[in-house]
């Protein structure tokens, strides 16, 4: 058991006074935190971020300040020239603080008016720094309490082993301790509080929405999957436009019912099961003899975007049947911590059991077949086919819209480029296959369409798809040359900060306007959904009315 006086030690060691290493390391940090990233922040989300790059910094200090003396070196404040350096650290810091503080806001402001925001408050700078320093008071006393622990195991073992072995045992033993309490109690408790939570949400009914009366609906009394079993997203996926009439007013011409296939988590009690369930159902409406039939992936939570499922409804006049399988009731990135590849596995049933149906029926009349997803959705969507489902029957195309950062073929794609296009829209190839697009444009290629088409739909602006865990230590591809309109000039690359900028970014990524960040536009889905399956009628005066149509429905 260790000593009174060693306690009386390691209590005495959270009031040191702070190290100037640390204190340089972090106000950098600090500072380079205020410079802005691809998401406007607001004022207590900016307090936060920079009280945690402000601690990262004095972390960082810290450890150099610990290598300095475990190796045996004179500490600057035992020379001459140590109280003259702590001052003019003191000086130098503050200055740094304000100087930055007074800048942030016109940074934020930059980002904002791209996106069409309002500029944000004038008291906004104090309290940021308000929030920042209660942020980095927790997490340096925190550290402090690390340190402590440290410091009692060392004493402790000192007792019988060298003290740079023992101060090393010392520091490996707290730091799994404080892992075991962090990920075991605070992590787990957390996730199992979440996952509850999310699990009564999805299985909420809203009585606003009605079971289908159209026995070709799924959920209907003639379906082969129940209105409950559908899941809370999946009968708002269900029970969306647009109708048969719908579509006939806006374009004039004969029109279809839409078909919407959605199997929820609890339609079955098993992937395989699901998957089979998916397919008798769409066998049951007739999926098959649509012209188009798109495998739409959805996110995490089952959700499906409905400006992209309505672009696609109304450029196909309605001829198109769209079957999608939930996977997870859990927001996007809590279905990846808690099971990553449980959706891959899930898309992957779900194209099997379509994709041997299909190719089953005669080529000259079965429909085009196209994989869809947004998000996480897309990234499953992309891992539910192999090389062999290419080169055997070729499904028609894909539409990846917000692709995340870990997506294999957006990853190829990309490190693949043409190094004369930025990363942030690339080309890739001769552009007969794969084709990037933003909000400023169709994509484009030197060649015709092959007849398979991948098309990914991506906002600059977006850090789902362009964070980097690398962004600590190296600036991202993305960052060098010509900057997209959304993203600001004066977003410069710092290491540490950047990843955790872009860490926070990813956090809020869709609070922004639609058009921006992980936002999309219908008006960017129709163009998308144009170049994926190449419609036919529709020239630019009728694309213009089906932009001004989903606009006035808010989409």
């Amino acid at each position: 058991m260790p000593t009174r006086a060693s306690l009386r030690r390691a209590a005495a060691r959270l009031l040191d006074p702070l190290c100037s290493m640390g204190v340089w390391l972090g106000t950098i940090c600090f500072a380079a935190s205020l410079t802005p990233s691809l998401i406007p922040r607001d004022a207590l989300l900016q307090g936060v971020l920079s009280g945690l790059a402000f601690a990262a910094g004095y972390g960082i200090g810290v450890f150099l300040r610990w290598v300095w003396i475990f190796l045996g070196l004179p500490r600057l404040r035992d020379l001459a020239v140590g109280r003259i350096a702590t001052a003019l650290a003191v000086v130098v810091c503050t200055l740094m603080v304000v100087g930055f503080l007074a800048q942030a806001s016109g940074w934020q402001n930059d980002i904002r008016a791209r996106m069409g925001m309002e500029a944000v408050a004038s008291a906004r700078p104090v309290f940021v720094g308000l929030v920042a320093s209660g942020v980095a008071f927790v997490l340096l006393m925190l550290g402090r309490v690390f340190g402590s622990v440290v410091y009692v195991l060392s004493q402790r073992l000192g007792r019988h082993l060298p003290r740079r072995v023992s101060l090393i045992l010392g520091t490996a033993i707290a730091g799994v301790l404080f892992w075991s309490i962090g990920d075991g109690i605070v992590f787990q408790a957390g996730l199992r509080a979440l996952d509850s939570s999310y699990r009564q949400l999805d299985a909420v009914v809203d009585t606003e929405l009605a079971p289908p009366l159209d026995p070709a609906k799924t959920g209907s009394a003639a379906s082969l999957i129940g209105w409950s079993g559908l899941g809370r997203m999946g009968r708002a996926a269900v029970a969306a436009g647009p109708t048969q009439a719908d579509i006939e007013a806006l374009t004039g011409a004969p029109a279809q019912e839409p078909l919407r296939i959605y199997v929820g988590l609890n339609s079955a009690p098993d992937i395989r099961s699901r998957a089979e369930l998916a397919l008798a159902e769409m066998i049951r409406v007739g999926a098959f003899e649509r012209s188009a039939l798109v495998i739409n992936t959805p996110t995490g939570t089952g959700w499906l975007d409905p400006a992209s499922q309505m672009a696609l409804e109304y450029l196909q006049r309605g001829d198109v049947a769209t079957v999608s399988m939930q996977y997870s009731y859990l927001a996007s990135w809590l279905a990846l911590m808690v099971d990553p590849g449980y959706g891959a596995d899930s898309s992957r049933a779900l194209f099997a059991a379509v994709h041997g149906y299909w190719r089953s029926l005669p080529p000259e009349t079965r429909p085009k077949l196209y994989l869809h997803g947004l998000s996480l959705g897309a990234m499953n969507s992309d891992l539910s086919v192999d090389l062999f489902d290419l080169l055997g029957d070729p499904f028609d195309g894909a539409l990846w819209a917000g692709p995340p950062f870990q997506s294999r073929t957006w990853r190829h794609a990309t490190q693949g480029r043409d190094p004369a296009t930025p990363a942030w829209r690339p080309c890739y190839g001769d552009g007969s296959i794969v084709r990037f697009m933003t909000q400023d444009g169709a994509p484009a290629g030197n060649a015709a369409w092959n007849d398979t088409r991948i098309v990914y739909l991506q906002y600059p602006s977006d850090p789902i798809t362009f964070f980097e865990a690398g962004s600590a230590w190296r600036r991202p591809a993305w960052m060098t040359g010509p900057r997209a309109r959304d993203v600001s000039d004066s977003l410069q690359w710092f290491p540490m900060v950047t990843f955790l900028q872009l860490g926070m970014d990813m956090a809020v990524a869709t609070s922004t306007p639609t058009g921006y960040g992980h936002v999309f536009a219908a008006d960017d889905y129709v163009d998308a959904w144009i170049a994926t399956t190449a419609p036919v009628g529709w020239d630019a005066d009728a694309v213009a009315a089906l932009k001004a149509k989903l606009a006035a429905e808010g989409l």
